[in-house]
């Protein structure tokens, strides 16, 4: 009896399980006649293409994964993504002598908008599309990389140079939500460090381009160029 019972309840299970598998390729089927039917506003539109994509990450499928087959022939995804991840970086070798290879995500979608030109027929890209686009990246080694705020409010932060930033790295430029500069007596205070391990730190970022230095004789204050011309950006000067 108890055998039996088992044996109904892996059966039921198992006519569950096709059941969901059957009514997932449906939805993915519905997927693709939904993306041929509008796959101009995928491509244009970016609120659209952001609904889209969700969608797609509810069964399974992700048009980026392959430059082949159905996504990419249909709706272009595949060519729309590399296209921006070459713009990308063009922008980031373009502005790495001047922010040491850290730039804003905001600078960087700004400056990615006027590279792509304001012609009905350019693609607009929004944060979301700059996100993915550098996931895609990644496959080229560690040189992209997304610096995220720790509290997930405040400023995005994208790295475009070889190597990872230690979390000591990360902590401090987290810390710049509101101003591009900070002195050792205030790293001191906030995060409680020793003078030593500050050191360390400001001295690797010395090393790489990272960090300016302003010193007028009585204290030392370091900037970090990249988020100084994101706050001009933000402010609406040109770039």
């Amino acid at each position: 009896m108890i055998d039996g019972t088992k044996f109904a309840i892996k059966l039921e299970d198992k006519q569950q399980s096709h059941q969901l598998a059957k009514q997932f390729e449906t939805f993915r089927n519905n997927l693709e006649g939904f993306a041929e039917k509008h796959k101009n506003e995928i491509k244009k539109d970016i609120a659209f293409r952001r609904q889209f994509q969700e969608m797609c990450a509810t069964v399974g499928v992700d048009p980026l994964a392959s430059s082949k087959g159905f996504w990419s022939q249909v709706l272009g995804v595949g060519d729309f993504y590399y296209e921006l991840a070459v713009q990308i970086v063009e922008v980031c070798v373009a502005t790495s002598s001047q922010n040491g290879g850290i730039i804003s995500l905001d600078e960087l979608l700004l400056r990615v908008r006027k590279a792509r030109g304001k012609s009905r027929s350019a693609q607009d890209v929004s944060h979301d599309d700059i996100l993915r686009a550098i996931k895609k990246l990644r496959v080229l080694g560690d040189g992209f990389a997304v610096i995220e705020p720790i509290n997930g409010h405040g400023r995005i932060l994208i790295q475009s140079i070889p190597g990872e930033l230690s979390m000591d790295h990360t902590a401090i430029l987290n810390s710049l939500q509101t101003r591009s500069s900070f002195t050792v007596e205030q790293l001191r205070e906030q995060f409680k460090w020793s003078d030593d391990r500050i050191k360390t730190a400001i001295d690797f970022m010395i090393k790489e381009g990272l960090l300016w230095v302003d010193n007028d004789g009585r204290h030392t204050e370091y900037y970090f160029p990249g988020l100084f011309t994101a706050q001009r950006v933000t402010a609406g000067e040109s770039v």
